[in-house]
């Protein structure tokens, strides 16, 4: 997994790894049992404070895409084959979903545009093929 990080942008640089973590393990890079660089060989990789890189594992840990072993590290503990997601996942996905689909609204995007760009999106990620028995 090759985590890209813009040191200069206003986004903080723990919501970016996080939000790379999770593009990596939807697109079938990391996927279930993976292990996760360390924060310390992370934080020296982007030449940032180790604390920052535990920011974003404890919220990655916390949402349920990883998880942290004293012996093990960090580890993938999601991917998109991991089966139905927890119960509340949704409800708190939507919250956040809403928002954005509000900000292209604000700044003019139609429906269809919209649509139209989150099925782009959606292309670049992994999905499991469903069989139909």
């Amino acid at each position: 997994m090759n985590l890209h990080l813009d040191l200069d942008s206003e986004v903080p640089i723990y919501q970016q790894i996080r939000d790379r973590i999770v593009e990596a393990v939807a697109r079938g890079e990391a996927v279930e049992g993976d292990p996760l660089p360390s924060t310390r060989q992370l934080a020296a990789d982007f030449g940032i404070n180790f604390h920052t890189v535990n920011k974003a594992y404890d919220l990655l840990k916390r949402e349920g895409v990883i998880r942290v072993n004293r012996k093990s590290g960090a580890v993938v503990r999601r991917d998109p084959s991991s089966g139905p997601p927890e119960p509340g996942f949704a409800a708190d996905w939507e919250e956040r979903a809403l928002v954005l689909l509000a900000e292209a609204t604000v700044h003019g995007l139609d429906r269809d545009e919209v649509v139209r760009r989150c099925q782009s999106l959606l292309s670049k990620f992994r999905t499991e093929e469903k069989t139909t028995s």
